[in-house]
């Protein structure tokens, strides 16, 4: 499994326009083969941040997706960028 995870950072005034201009994308990515899940969220404490996190079950899946994904260009810079991609070994419930 590969989990994308982390943040980027915007204006504040352009943080709403930058995750909008991703709704398109994440529906398609959600109902692409392999997606478990995908999400870019404007963050509830700083005016600045948005959090990105995609789940793929496989490197192969996710791949397939990255050729044909075409991701927007909101035409908004990126003060930082904080997004890693993880390989994830197994999954098991949080608390228990």
């Amino acid at each position: 499994m590969l989990i994308i995870a982390g943040h980027v950072e915007v204006a504040p005034a352009q943080r709403d326009a930058y995750v909008a201009a991703f709704h398109d994308l994440l529906r398609r990515s959600r109902a692409a083969a392999g997606c478990l899940d995908c999400a870019i969220t404007a963050d509830p404490i700083d005016p600045a941040r948005v959090n990105v996190f995609e789940r793929w079950d496989s490197a192969e899946h996710l791949e397939a997706w990255r050729a044909v994904a075409n991701a927007p260009d909101p035409g908004i810079a990126l003060a930082n960028n904080h997004v890693m991609k993880y390989t994830a070994a197994d999954e098991r419930p949080p608390f228990d």
